[in-house]
This record gives structure tokens, C-alpha cells and sequence, in this order.
């Protein structure tokens, strides 16, 4: 992992910052985009069916982890705590804020060694675009053979899949307060970043888009 002053986000050279507006709120747009970078990401496989496998991970994460496909536990805010996505059976995305996911990883690690839990520190690999409005959902439809609907995709859900042809990591957050708002994290590969970005913005170009800071 690069020292922390050497890291730049991967969509750093679009200037996001300098173009990100504060003019209206996010709800208002049609689609709102965003980058967070150096989201804390970490690869964690162990056996669901083991009980010390899940108390020890629970004890690091201050949540159980999900065991049901396509869902997640833990807060939607990584400022409150981990957050872990399913994956697949028995491997799962621990998602935390910059800075801790080496602490987190290793913190894995020790309490899972004695019962075969894997970790694996992955933030370098991916990047994630932040994205909501209230036509997030018809944008990611253009691209996306999910079935995103409110009722099959709630908030909370995950699932690997293609995006525009990339593959992606997508999660739905939890909805503002608007019934038509929806608000999404898309976790894609760093060097798939820059062709899933303009395609986003271009899909979303007919609605109206905004930047916003990650």
C-alpha cells in the first residue's frame, strides 16, 4: 500500500473537488455523482456455519455478519462502524473509513487465525462513485441487468455485477426521506474508474448531474 501522501483517488485528475456544488440539496437533482476515495475495503472468507468464526468477526465489527445473499449488516454510514457485504457464500466485503483498514484487517486477522478466517486487504484495488437522485435508479438501469426496483433491491442490498460492462461491486444505501430518492455506492475497479465515470455522466446527462464531495 502506498504511504498515505503518495495516494491520489482514482478519479482525482477529473478535478471532482474543484466542479463539486453545494448550490441545492441532493434530493433536488435528478442525479447526484461523487467519489469516495480511499474507502477502507477488505476481503474476508471464513465458514457462516462456524459459530467461533462469526462471534470473533462480530467482536471486531460490532455486527454479525449477513448471511443471506445480496445483503449486508453494519452501519450505512462507515463513520459509525464496519460495514460487511455478501459476496458469495463465505466471503464477504468489509467496507471502513480511510485510514482504518489497516487496523481493521489486522484486527481480523488475529481474532479469525484459529478459525480459518482469511483477510485480505483489497482498498488499492477499487475505488467507489457515490450516487443517489432521484433518477439514480433509471441511470443504472441503462447499463445494469439487476433488477433494481424498490421491492427486489432494498435498501441495504449488494450484489456483484456489470455496470456499463465493468464488473462492480453495487450497494444500495439507506433512502433519504424522499420516497423517490434512491442513493447508491458503485465499488469498480481503479482501472475501470475513468470509463465507468464518463459513462455514468453521460447517461445521467439528460436528467441533470451534480458533483458532489465525497
Amino acid at each position: 500500500m502506498a504511504e498515505r501522501y503518495q495516494q491520489q483517488s482514482a478519479l482525482a485528475h477529473f478535478g471532482l473537488s474543484a466542479r463539486a456544488t453545494s448550490d441545492q440539496n441532493e434530493s433536488e437533482c435528478g442525479v447526484w455523482l461523487g467519489e469516495h476515495a480511499f474507502r477502507g475495503q477488505i476481503n474476508l472468507r471464513g465458514d457462516p456455519g462456524k459459530k467461533t468464526f462469526m462471534d470473533a468477526v462480530a467482536k471486531v465489527t460490532g455486527s454479525r455478519l449477513p448471511t443471506k445473499p445480496n445483503t449486508s449488516a453494519g452501519p450505512d454510514d462507515p463513520q459509525a462502524g464496519p460495514r460487511a457485504l455478501w459476496l458469495a457464500l463465505g466471503e464477504w466485503l468489509v467496507v471502513t473509513v480511510p485510514g482504518a483498514e489497516e487496523e481493521t484487517a489486522r484486527s481480523l486477522a488475529e481474532a479469525t487465525a484459529d478459525c480459518g478466517g482469511t483477510v485480505t486487504d483489497v482498498s488499492d484495488a477499487r475505488t467507489v462513485i457515490a450516487m443517489g437522485g432521484r433518477h439514480a435508479r433509471d441511470v443504472l438501469m441503462k447499463g445494469c441487468p439487476l433488477d433494481l426496483h424498490p421491492a427486489a433491491f432494498e435498501p441495504g442490498a449488494c450484489a456483484q455485477s456489470l455496470l456499463a460492462l465493468a464488473t462492480v461491486i453495487l450497494y444500495r444505501g439507506a433512502d433519504p426521506s424522499e420516497a423517490d430518492v434512491s442513493a447508491f455506492e458503485i465499488h469498480v475497479a481503479r482501472s475501470f474508474a475513468d470509463y465507468l465515470w464518463t459513462w455514468l455522466e453521460d447517461a445521467a446527462d439528460e436528467y441533470g448531474v451534480r458533483i458532489i464531495e465525497g
